[in-house]
């Protein structure tokens, strides 16, 4: 089976696959794993997406999954499950962390420390 086959479904009218990476088709499992786990109803995550879509008046794909990263942090913080001064913490130790490793290396969060 071709790699084109396997993605059946998961492809754009215009033969590409519907996610440009990988990060993208995580968001989308974590928000589904969190509303199996009952963190948030599938109400609450359509209302938040929705919200955080409207937020911007871009209607892109960059633009989308923006989106669903807005409306997954923000359902974590109104549920108690993570606070957003946290998830910002972590998402700037990310970027430090992104910034100090070599090219082609593992990203290791370590390197985010400020410590």
């Amino acid at each position: 089976m071709s790699a084109g086959e396997k993605l059946g479904p998961l492809r754009r009218r215009d033969g590409e696959p519907v996610f440009d990476e990988a990060w993208q088709a995580q968001a989308l499992a974590m928000a589904d794993t969190l509303v199996k786990r009952g963190v948030f109803t599938s109400a609450q995550w359509a209302e938040a997406l929705g919200t955080a879509v409207r937020e911007d008046d871009a209607d892109t794909t960059e633009s989308y999954y923006a989106a669903v990263l807005r409306a997954v942090e923000r359902l974590l913080d109104a549920a108690g499950a993570v606070g957003l001064p946290e998830i910002t913490d972590r998402r700037d130790a990310w970027a430090r962390a992104y910034e100090n490793t070599p090219h082609g290396a593992p990203v290791n969060l370590e390197a985010g420390d400020t410590a």
